[in-house]
């Protein structure tokens, strides 16, 4: 069985409840029918009421079994609005959380803050970085991390490496060039995401193009610096480094190269790009010369589960995305 059909079936067995505010959209609204049709998950739409109703029947798209938070409805915000006033993460006046009752993106991340649902999907009509400064200020970020950045896994063919052939990568999308304080949220940030998705042990690589002090420069000295405070904030999490790729993925190279003990060291399931131009390009390297799926970017580092997907992103990938989210979702209830 693959990754991707374990964790449809990890999610269908205890349906999260989440909140779409793109769901005019019709590819959203495609995807969010089918993944309430499979029940994958419990979707709440959240805009116009009236216009997402107009919309469906133009569409032929069933809502069957889907929650509908209407923004226009006045008296349902303002007993929202109440609510949220009276919770100890409400960052806003009674006027400023009025306001944001009516936006369909931050109302959706209120109802997280509430409680009323476990994940946020959105980003086929809002930009990453609106999605990021919003989940910032009303979710917040997670204890001892630093920044939003995201992770993906890779499913490579015929490797024997990683964990059965999977390996996960942070960050490839957000973090342009991380300081040591962000690099290590990123490990830390990482290492939760992906055992949160596949319970796995977590030996997660500080890569450079270093191995263990091959090399002394001011680019190696930010890794060592990240593991350094990734070490002290999160000592229960195997986070090492500085390892150049190979030195943390092949255990004859490791040997040679990695002259103490080291957890980690060519056996790391998860990998962490010391800047966004070493993240992108090494993804596509091992997606086109291996052939692999790679799935996300995930973002992560929020108290809960934000999600941001390609603007171009079509029904399947959407749904897999959510169904990633979903599993996540459950391993932070769980904690």
């Amino acid at each position: 069985m693959d990754l991707m059909q374990t964790l449809r079936e990890q999610a269908a067995a205890k349906p999260m409840r989440v909140a779409f505010p793109e769901g005019e959209n019709e590819t959203m609204m495609q995807a969010v029918a089918k993944i309430a049709a499979e029940h994958l998950a419990e979707c709440v739409l959240v805009g116009d009421g009236g216009k997402l109703k107009e919309l469906a029947d133009e569409r032929g798209i069933s809502l069957d079994g889907i929650e509908i938070v209407d923004v226009t409805d006045e008296e349902a915000n303002a007993a929202c609005c109440e609510r949220y006033l009276s919770h100890p993460d409400c960052k806003f006046k009674p006027k400023g959380a009025a306001r944001r009752m009516t936006r369909p993106l931050e109302r959706a991340l209120i109802l997280q803050v509430l409680g009323d649902v476990d994940v946020m999907f959105a980003g086929i009509d809002n930009a990453t970085g609106d999605i990021i400064l919003a989940g910032q200020t009303i979710v917040g970020l997670a204890d001892g991390v630093d920044t939003v950045s995201s992770c993906g896994i890779a499913d490579i063919p015929n490797w024997n490496g990683g964990e059965g052939g999977l390996l996960a990568f942070g960050d490839s999308a957000v973090c342009v060039d991380p300081t040591s304080e962000e690099l290590a949220s990123i490990a830390i940030s990482s290492s939760e995401t992906v055992r949160s998705l596949t319970g796995w042990d977590i030996r997660c690589a500080l890569l450079s193009h270093s191995t263990d002090g091959s090399m002394d420069n001011e680019l190696v000295e930010k890794v060592r610096r990240a593991r350094e405070i990734a070490n002290d904030r999160r000592p229960d999490l195997a986070i090492d480094g500085e390892f150049q790729f190979d030195s943390a993925i092949n255990p004859k190279v490791a040997a040679k190269k990695v002259r103490r003990e080291s957890a980690v060291a060519g056996q790391a399931n998860v990998v962490i790009w010391p800047d966004i131009n070493v993240g992108n390009i090494g993804v596509k390297i091992i997606q086109n010369l291996t052939g692999a799926n790679a799935y996300g970017p995930m973002l992560q580092g929020f108290k809960k589960i934000v999600c941001d997907c390609s603007r171009s992103a079509p029904v399947d990938e959407i749904v897999g995305n959510v169904v990633m989210s979903c599993v996540r979702a459950q391993a932070l209830k769980e904690a």
